[in-house]
């Protein structure tokens, strides 16, 4: 790989055979400040569930950690650093989310680096920027850090990206990776096709952010035209907000999707039997029919009906979870019991939050 900024052999071993990563959630109190025990929980938590890496300071962790009044970016990322420093395996990523424009998010992944990350998630929420501007930051942070793209969904700020886009995306020799999270499948495909058209498909691993169709993405096969000739690709892993909850259930279900694509037709036929139910137990969490609006909460009600925390306060007063979403999320709970890991989390919290 002729880039500038390289990810250490070993996490990117792990990137390129697929993992499980959760996107990190923010513990606060009921003042709304940095709850540090939980969050470090949080941490243990999914160390111990076996994810193949961390993301800390993407959506799910909160945009406005950002902001000048909570100021919670470095010392966010620096509370994961100290976790993954003393319990992580060498093999696990660490994932640091930046955002803003060029110069904001260079500096973030600066602190990153500094700070010890593999590499970087680059958020698309950029106003104003076109598909240049974008192409040219990310070059930029390129500079800093390995890049993994991001097609953000619309109803949360992304914006839409053609082809073309994800075809010089690709070309950056700094991106390792791309998070395909639109929601949609036709651009979700679009995505596809323009890493397949960049000519570094090999170098690029592919990942699901689709929350609402995990199962569909890591079996689906994208039967692609590439340069040297036509070619399949799929994605190998996930960096997902569903699987900041279920982590430990979810190590289970891409361990089934590698398996299914390597031939297991019983693992194929598992993974089908439970798709719809895992965007059920998603459909209760992300809040898709108020416009998404309870999803950060709803991730937080989840850990806090298992104890991980204690509220599901967010930064932003005015978010919160939507009329009868809290029964929902219990409602899957009991109706799903194997995409949850009550049992695990109940024997281990106490540990977690010493």
């Amino acid at each position: 790989m002729t880039t500038s900024t390289t990810l250490r052999a070993r996490a990117a071993a792990t990137l390129q055979r697929g993992a499980v990563i959760p996107a990190h959630p923010l513990a606060l109190t009921a003042e709304r400040r940095l709850d540090e025990r939980r969050q470090r929980a949080l941490t243990r938590y999914y160390l111990d569930a076996g994810a193949g890496g961390i993301a800390i300071g993407v959506h799910t962790t909160q945009f406005e950690i950002r902001a000048p009044e909570h100021a919670l970016f470095e010392p966010v990322l620096a509370l994961a650093a100290e976790e993954l420093d003393r319990g992580a395996a060498e093999d696990v990523i660490r994932i640091a989310g930046v955002a803003g424009s060029t110069v904001h998010a260079v500096a973030e992944a600066t602190v990153a680096r500094e700070l010890g990350y593999d590499a970087v998630l680059l958020s698309p929420r950029v106003p104003g920027a076109d598909e240049d501007g974008l192409l040219d930051r990310a070059r930029a942070v390129g500079e800093v850090l390995p890049v993994i793209g991001f097609y953000l969904q619309a109803a949360i700020g992304g914006p839409v990206l053609r082809r073309e886009f994800w075809r010089r995306f690709a070309q950056i020799p700094a991106v390792v990776a791309v998070k395909s999270a639109p929601f949609d499948r036709y651009r979700t495909l679009d995505l596809v096709r323009g890493v397949a058209e960049s000519g570094r498909a090999d170098d690029i691993a592919l990942y699901t952010g689709n929350d609402d169709a995990i199962v569909a993405d890591l079996l689906a096969e994208f039967n692609v035209e590439t340069p040297a000739g036509a070619r399949t690709l799929r994605f190998v892993g996930g960096l997902l907000g569903q699987w900041a909850v279920g982590t430990r259930s979810a190590v289970g279900l891409l361990e089934a999707a590698h398996s299914a694509a390597s031939g297991d037709c019983a693992a194929y036929r598992r993974l089908g039997a439970i798709a719809t139910d895992l965007v059920d137990v998603n459909q209760a969490i992300f809040d898709p029919s108020h416009h998404f609006r309870g999803v950060i909460a709803g991730v937080h009600e989840v850990l806090r009906q298992q104890g991980l925390l204690v509220g599901t306060w967010c930064l932003d007063p005015a978010e919160g979870l939507s009329p009868g979403q809290a029964e929902e999320i219990a409602r899957v709970r009991r109706r799903y019991p194997d995409l949850h890991d009550d049992h695990f989390v109940a024997e281990n919290l106490d540990r977690w939050m010493r």
